[in-house]
This record gives C-alpha cells, structure tokens and sequence, in this order.
C-alpha cells in the first residue's frame, strides 16, 4: 500500500529563513539518529552555498509525519536562479511563503509568490524570525497581505493561513501567545492545507522533467513528479522531446527520498517525486512516457537570459600559470557539461575558437558559474557584463528591474541623485522608525551594472539592495554610469612599496606590495576621470648618506580587496576580468593599448 503524499515547496526572499526552517523540520520528523553531528542548513551542500549563504540549487527532501508521505522542496530565493522557482512550482500542489518578521515581503518575495500565484498554488504564509528585536509579525501579514492583493490573487488564495516561527528556534505556532514547543503546528498545516497530489495510477505513464543532475556512474538523471501512471525499474519507456521525437530507453535506476538521501525503489506511482537515470539525452520540461501511448505534457516555459558576456581563452602575460584547464577546448567543453544541469544558462560560439558568448540571468548566476570554474582549476578572462536587447511588438527593448534598497536616512539623498542619473525612477518611499529608510525604484537593468560598489560607497556599507527582473520597456536612451580612470601598470615586475607609497595622492591601489604586476594590468583606481599608466615597480635608488629625519615608519594605506562579484560589477567596457583559481586580476583590452 502507497502512502498518502503531500508535495510542497518552500518560497521566500533570500536570506529569510527558508534552509533553516527546513533543518527544523528534518530535526523534527526524526530523519538524523540521535546524537548525529548535523551541520546548520543542511540542505545548501554546495561549498559556495555554505560561503555565501544563499540557496543556488533547488533540492528535494522527504519526510514522514503521520503516516504521510511529504516531499519538501528547498527553492533558491535570489531572482537569478528563478529558473530553478519557477519548474519547481510545476512539481508541487502547495507551497510555504517564509517572510522574515522585521523585514516583511521584499523584492524576490514578490518574484517568487507571483510564480507561485500564476501556478494556482494557495501558499501558507509562515512569518518566521519572530523571536528577533524589532520583529513585528501582524505588520508582516498585513505587508503580505497587500502583496497577494497587488499581485492579482483570487479570494480563495487571500484566505491564506498563517504561522508563526522561528527557524532557529525550531518552533510554530498558529497564535502568538501560544507556547512556543516545535514544529508540529506547520506539519499539521501543511496536512491540512497542502491538497494530496491529483493524479491516475491506471493511466499511461507520464513523468515531466523538472531538475537535472549528474552522476559519474549513471550519467544524467532527471527529477520530476508522476502526472499519472507507475514507473518501474528496469521497465521500458518513451520520452517526448521538445520537438515532438520520441526516443525510447530502459529505466536503469529509480530513486525515490528519504530525508537527505536518496533511496532505491522499485516501483512509483502517481504523485510522487522520483529521480530516474536511463535517458541521456533528458532535458526541461520533457516527458517521460508509456512507448505504446506516448502521451507529452506542455512544456515548462523558464525565463530568457537578460545579461550576457564573453569568456575567452586567457592570453595575459601571465597565462598558463596558476590554471590547470587552459586551452579553449577545455573551456569549450566546461561550459557545454554545465548546460547538462543550468538550464536558465546559453553559451553560443562566435567567430574567434577562443570565445564563447554567455548569457545568465544576473550577474550573481554568472558569477557563481565563473566562481565555480575557477575552483576547478578552470584559467580563462571574462568581459563586462552586457544587458540583451529584444524585439517586442516590432520595438526594440531591455530589460527593467525594480530595486529594493534599505539605507541609513542621511544616504538616501545620495543615493536618489545616482539612481537618477542611471534612468532609475522611485516608485515609493518608506521611513522606518530605526532610522532607516525604504526606497523602491524600476530602472533599467544597465543602469545597476556597477552600481553595488558605489552603493556601498554611498551607504558606507550599512545599506542593502536587492533587485528582480520586472519586464522588457522600450529602451530608454543612455545611462550615465560614470567611474573615475584606472590606474594602469606600464612595467612587469613587482609591486614595490616605494613605488606605491610616491603615487598614493594618485588614487587608491587594488594591490599590495609585493604583487606581480604586467604591463596593462589595472592596479587601482585613478582620483580623475582619465586613466593614467604608472611604475608600480620603481625601486629607491640606495647610497651611502642615512637621511636626517631618520629611518620613521611609514605605512601604506590599505587596498581595495576586489573579490569576484565586485570586479565583475567594476569593470569597463574596454577592461577585462582575468580568472585564475589563485588570482582575480584585472586589465585593458590588449587593442586599447596598442592604440595608445
């Protein structure tokens, strides 16, 4: 006998909570033995995702709570991998919206419950962090509330239910006065909310493709849910590919979830989650099907690129040094495998063998793939990140953001005057009363190229921006997104203190003492708005008189670290970023120079 199912998933604004509720909820079901050593968000596997502390991949989970079989979905809440929300949303009868108590719906709320509303999904609305300072729970839901109104929701998806919890805590309850004891009160929700799966296990097979993964023993496996039908290993079946083929394998493995593991089956049927190996030649939104009535479900439409930008093979002066994969072949062959598992991801071939066009939903989606390739040993130069036109209705168009930010209130000022002039407009104003300030803005997605750093600049590091894609709107002229000159190294060698220390009024350094430097590398920022090349690699001419004023210690004043996200929004459209799994370096186009 099949156990009852529920399928849901968890939705919510990055950084609100969702991995960590998940943890209590696995804690809670009895999925770890007692005593086990269980890391903090458990689900986020990946070494970037623990680094960073946001979600990438969407994961699966399964959980046994009252002879009920539930299936939890963990869903990235950063727009850029919106293509992950948006199938996921496809696999699933209901969904939890996790909204932070002090911060209420931000932007990638908004994103990820217009998905879940376009879906027909009904959400239960969890207000979590309630046990901070400052959290204020009602307002919470009456933000929310306004959100489902704004967004189109019907009344029965108005009627939501609501929790409250804390993650940490491990606790949710229904009032707030309620004791605070554990997780039960959104397990029994989620019984009495989430609708079982709809599904017929006597019709012919149909099982739609919603993840991809890899395996170096079975090769691809797609997940996805059982529309109807039962599938069984080693069974024979059809799958209908996008353009209508129908290509016919042998399911050589099927894997169902158990907790945080993935289990053997033998058979599965109508409404549950599985992982099948067998078809190498799976992609999104594929069917799996009975051969003698093979019968496709539509396809899941997932989010165009807007950004886009060029890797090429690395020719700096200090090429092939700190990489192990250099070649474009070895880069070529890189980017095709990620297209097996990355599927809101394009790479195109151009003119040149060495260059392959990219495109990504953001810059985080594309600096997690360059982030990735360089831990894997990958050497390779990218370019400045470029929006992607399109045609609507015969007009050519861009993409549009609209952009949250929270700043101290003496930066707001700044901060609308630079929005301005990047072709930003403010849509709405909000003074908190920790003296902080909430501005919403829908700007063109060029003009928040390179703005982060400036933000922070601005902010003094105390604000914090989020932005999801809006729409595509007819182009809307130039933006200006001034930057002062760089700081250009005419000499290579390395970077000595001297040197340094006698250019100091020119500008701020992104180096130390020490670094090896080429000719055409960028080593800081100029205090003008012209470029200007300089000796970093002077050394003080010694003699045999000791100066007068004796030997004082001097200090340089620190650099700019520039990590990975931050040279990526920096650099110009004449620079590029040099990749090594050592070093982040950036310099002029080789052209740029030999023109000089």
């Amino acid at each position: 006998m099949t156990l009852p199912i529920r399928n849901v998933a968890i939705i919510a604004h990055v950084d609100h909570g969702k991995t960590t509720l998940v943890d209590a909820l696995l804690k809670q079901s009895g999925t770890f033995r007692e005593g086990e050593d269980v890391p903090d968000c458990v689900m986020d596997s990946n070494d970037l995702e623990r680094e960073r502390g946001i979600t990438i991949l969407a994961k699966n989970t399964a959980v046994h709570y009252k002879n009920t079989l539930i299936n939890i979905v963990d869903t990235p809440g950063h727009a850029d991998f919106g293509g992950e929300v948006e199938r996921v949303l496809g696999m699933v009868d209901g969904c939890i919206l996790i909204v932070d108590a002090n911060e209420g719906p931000m932007p990638q709320t908004r994103f990820v419950l217009k998905k879940a509303l376009e879906k027909g999904l009904r959400p239960i609305v969890v207000v979590n962090k309630i046990d901070r300072p400052q959290a204020d729970p009602f307002g919470a839901i009456d933000k929310v509330l306004d959100l489902f109104l704004e967004l189109g929701a019907d009344d029965d998806q108005c009627e939501f239910p609501y929790l409250f919890a804390s993650g940490l805590g491990g606790f949710a309850k229904e009032q707030l006065e309620d004791e605070s004891v554990d997780m039960q009160p959104l397990f029994e929700a989620i019984l009495r909310h989430v609708p079982p799966p709809v599904g017929d296990p006597e019709k012919p097979l149909q099982l739609q493709v919603t993840t991809l993964d890899y395996s170096e023993y079975l090769g691809r496996i797609v997940i996805g849910r059982l529309h109807n039908g039962k599938i069984q290993m080693g069974q024979q079946a059809a799958l209908v590919k996008e353009d209508g083929s129908i290509v016919k394998a042998k399911i050589s493995k099927l894997l169902g979830f158990e907790g945080l593991k993935r289990i053997e089956m033998q058979e599965a049927s109508a409404g549950n989650i599985v992982a099948v190996a067998g078809f190498a030649d799976a992609n999104i939104g594929e069917t799996i099907t009975d051969p003698n009535e093979p019968q496709a479900l539509p396809l899941i439409k997932v989010d165009e690129p807007t950004l886009q930008m060029t890797f090429s093979v690395n020719d700096s002066p200090f090429a092939g040094q700190e990489g192990q994969y250099v070649t474009s072949r070895q880069v070529r062959d890189r980017l095709m495998r990620e297209l097996e598992t990355n599927v809101a991801l394009r790479v195109e071939e151009t003119d040149s063998p060495d260059k392959f066009l990219v495109s990504g939903r953001g810059e985080l989606h594309l600096g997690i793939l360059i982030e990735t390739m360089r831990r894997e040993g990958y050497e390779f130069q990218v370019s400045q990140p470029q929006v992607i036109y399109r045609e609507v209705s015969g007009q050519p168009c861009e993409p549009f953001e609209q952009l949250v930010l929270d700043v101290p209130e003496e930066a707001v000022g700044g901060c609308i005057e630079r929005l301005g002039q990047r072709k930003g407009e403010m849509q709405d104003m909000q003074m908190g009363g920790n003296g902080r300030t909430q501005l919403e803005f829908v700007i063109p997605a060029r003009g928040l190229i390179g703005f982060r750093g400036e933000f922070m600049r601005l902010t003094r590091g105390d604000g914090i921006m989020n932005h999801s894609f809006l729409d595509y709107r007819p182009i809307i002229g130039e933006v200006e997104t001034r930057r002062n000159g760089v700081l250009i190294s005419f000499e290579e060698g390395t970077s000595t203190f001297y040197a340094m220390k006698n250019a100091e009024d020119r500008g701020v350094f992104f180096i130390k003492p020490g670094t090896k430097v080429y000719k055409g590398m960028i080593v800081g920022e100029h205090n003008r708005q012209q470029d200007l090349e300089l000796n970093v690699c002077k050394t003080k001419q010694l003699t045999n008189h000791r100066a007068s004023s004796g030997e004082e210690l001097v200090q340089l004043q620190a650099p700019v670290e520039m990590s990975l996200e931050r040279a990526l929004e920096y650099i110009g459209p004449d620079e590029l970023l040099e990749v090594t799994p050592e070093s982040i370096r950036l310099r002029k186009l080789s052209k740029k120079l030999a023109k000089r």
